[in-house]
């Protein structure tokens, strides 16, 4: 495991370790295309609608909040795949995300014997249950190795691949969580959350106690990494679930555990948001080295940049269309561009707050940032067909 940074210094950890090394590896964020974009058609038009697209409102009925809360935090826990959206389109239709809420929802419908969102139920999830819950197929057909023009097949692919690394998240997390005496996650991030409350000394619970207690008893939440000596904190789905907790329970009376207060975490960084701020000019790798040979084919010529900083036409962003796929990076170069986008979005915060129009830019958020480039990456037909980089290898995004 990576050294963790102190809890009352997690937030600014994630931004500093993030400029830090943006600034090292010599990836430049454009304050002129950061202003470009605020005062683009493409953000104004959309970003009061296509900012609140969360997906995070669950088509079950729920038997309490804290039965909620578990649903989301289970969800939040196995909140990556972005890597295998291409071979998860062609077996099921469905991208990474929509896959993984299916998966959750599966669990929550089919454990007719066991609860299979409690922690005991959660290490009875192996690689066949899984690829069974998911629906999908994790063989792929092989030569005979004696018997010409025979085919068998075999266990192995890429979705075979995730399915391994989501059985290996839930039964690593089950077995901690019955260790320590916790019947399912959400008993564990209820009392995060209260420990923050005690922290926090007020209603809200301090986020950073409640993150700090999360990324160090699981290490699925544990997203950081060392480049060139130096730690890049990151933190992306414990991050996203302190949001979904605010965003589902924020507005409800008494939930039975407190809610953290969110508005000043900053982004959840995955591959898209990075990737999409790359195509809007906003980030420039053509000056970093460990960036040669990614990203240089975008275009982000006056004229390409007009046309998708200009208001969405009429045809809508199809959930049936595949996206194009990105460039391949290495660990490190994904926590490159990860921490090049949250520095980014610092700074498109910062600038929103100093222009005059329109007046609701002045309490722009990072998260609500942070979901319009989620959803609008979606949301439109063009940025759809953007390439996203893609890395496999990781249970983080």
């Amino acid at each position: 495991m990576n050294s963790l940074p102190e809890p009352n210094a997690l937030l600014s950890s994630i931004r500093s370790s993030s400029h830090l090394a943006t600034e090292i590896a010599n990836i430049s964020i454009s304050s002129q295309a950061i202003e470009r974009l605020l005062k683009s058609p493409a953000f104004l038009t959309s970003f009061q609608r296509v900012s609140t697209q969360h997906g995070l409102a669950l088509p079950l009925k729920f038997s309490s909040p804290l039965d909620e809360l578990n649903v989301i935090s289970v969800l939040s826990l196995l909140n990556f795949g972005s890597g295998y959206r291409l071979p998860l389109r062609a077996e099921t239709g469905r991208g990474a995300w929509d896959n993984i809420r299916l998966l959750v929802f599966a669990m929550f419908i089919g454990g007719s014997e066991e609860d299979l969102l409690s922690a005991k139920g959660m290490q009875h999830l192996n690689e066949a249950k899984v690829a069974e819950l998911m629906r999908v197929n994790v063989y792929v057909e092989k030569p005979h190795k004696d018997i010409p023009g025979v085919t068998v097949g075999e266990l192995g692919g890429p979705v075979y691949e995730l399915v391994k690394h989501i059985s290996a998240v839930l039964i690593e997390t089950g077995q901690l969580l019955e260790k320590a005496g916790y019947p399912n996650l959400g008993a564990f991030v209820a009392e995060a959350l209260k420990e923050g409350e005690r922290v926090s000394k007020s209603s809200t619970a301090d986020v950073q106690v409640f993150l700090d207690r999360l990324i160090r008893f699981i290490p699925a939440f544990q997203d950081c990494h060392i480049v060139d000596g130096r730690p890049i904190y990151i933190f992306k789905k414990a991050l996203f679930l302190a949001h979904a907790i605010t965003i589902r329970f924020g507005s409800m009376s008494s939930p039975s555990f407190p809610v953290p207060d969110t508005s000043q975490v900053p982004i959840f960084a995955d591959n898209v948001l990075p990737s999409l701020l790359v195509h809007l000019g906003v980030i420039e790798l053509s000056s970093s080295p460990p960036f040669q040979s990614i990203f240089q084919d975008v275009d982000v010529s006056i004229e390409k940049l007009n046309s998708r900083l200009a208001e969405a036409s009429t045809e809508p962003g199809s959930p049936g269309t595949p996206p194009n796929e990105g460039p391949t990076v290495t660990t490190d170069q994904a926590y490159l561009l990860r921490a090049a986008a949250v520095d980014a979005c610092e700074m498109i915060v910062q600038k929103a707050r100093e222009l005059d129009e329109p007046s609701w830019l002045k309490d722009l958020r990072s998260t609500a940032l942070d979901m319009w480039l989620w959803s609008i990456a979606k949301d439109r037909a063009d940025y759809r067909r953007l390439g996203r980089f893609v890395l496999r290898d990781t249970v983080f995004f």
